[in-house]
């Protein structure tokens, strides 16, 4: 399939990157780093093992890329308003748009806003950053569970499943909601504490007070997710989280290098929104509620 990707950071830039060495046809919109790019490649420094694209699809808007078949998202959700522009020439009647982004109510607002647009949600488990232009450093794991959220068609969904794996990245299929809260069980407390307490996820984890409190968190969302009907979510998912953060190398989330970088941070779809959604079913969530209000004083 022919893909394109929109927002070739951190994420966006791996996943395509990896789909663009295993032979797929990529095209990547490019803007501080652009020129650079044209003129070195596109770099994965990997604890996979890092790989160099020499020549690369680059382009500087979208008006001038192909239609494609999957629209990889990896903007940050604080940018969305762009998509209603660079979304329109990348779309053909069957193009699926997978978004790889943080948070809860994305798809459904997306939807709003483009009816007729296949949508899938991409949920990645990766330590990963782009903190120099053209690299990419990716630092532990990559797997990527994708939920169909309005794909009609599902040989196409099973196609994009195939193209991942074939990429060497471990892809999933899974239902749309339990992956969106699933990812939130982690994303809402290490993202918003490492900011509050301006640290990272291996301290919040050495101090038993702080561990105490990323699991607690953990499990208002989990009682969110249950709440709404979620199915698939309990306290031994968030023991697994725990466990698979104490095996992670020292991180920072994606939201403490936005604030360290003094870029807007994600914090509408993190926890404002899912924070709103369980409150329409009567469940409160007042140790993330109290974060929301931290993050939103050092905004």
């Amino acid at each position: 399939m022919r893909y394109a990707v929109i927002g070739t950071g951190a994420i966006g830039g791996y996943y395509g990157a990896k789909l663009a060495r295993s032979g797929q046809e990529v095209h990547f919109l490019l803007h501080r780093d652009y020129d650079y790019v044209v003129e070195h490649g596109l770099r994965v420094d990997s604890c996979d093992g890092g790989f160099l694209l020499p020549e690369v699809h680059a382009w500087q808007t979208t008006a001038d890329m192909p239609q494609a078949d999957v629209v990889i998202v990896g903007l940050k959700s604080v940018n969305n308003e762009l998509l209603d522009t660079l979304l329109p020439p990348l779309l053909k009647p069957d193009t699926l748009v997978l978004l790889i982004q943080n948070g809860i109510g994305l798809e459904y607002d997306l939807q709003q806003r483009f009816p007729q647009v296949w949508l899938a949600a991409g949920l990645a488990f990766i330590c990963s950053a782009k903190t120099e232009p053209g690299v990419i450093n990716h630092q532990f794991y990559g797997h990527i569970n994708i939920g169909n959220y309005s794909c009609p068609d599902a040989s196409r969904m099973a196609a994009l499943i195939a193209e991942f794996q074939a990429a060497g990245v471990r892809a999933t299929e899974v239902e749309y909601h339990e992956a969106r809260w699933k990812k939130a069980v982690w994303n809402m407390p290490f993202n918003g504490m490492t900011v509050a307490l301006n640290t990272s996820t291996d301290r919040l984890l050495a101090h038993p007070a702080t561990m105490a409190l990323i699991r607690s968190q953990m499990m208002e969302v989990i009682g969110a997710a249950q709440a709404l009907g979620v199915r698939g979510l309990d306290a031994s998912f968030a023991d697994k989280m725990i466990r698979n953060t104490l095996d992670m190398v020292p991180y920072s989330p994606s939201m403490k290098l936005d604030y360290d970088f003094h870029r807007p941070m994600e914090i509408y779809y993190l926890y404002t929104r899912p924070i709103a959604e369980a409150a329409k079913v009567g469940f409160e969530m007042p140790r993330l509620q109290m974060l929301e209000s931290e993050l939103l004083f050092l905004k």
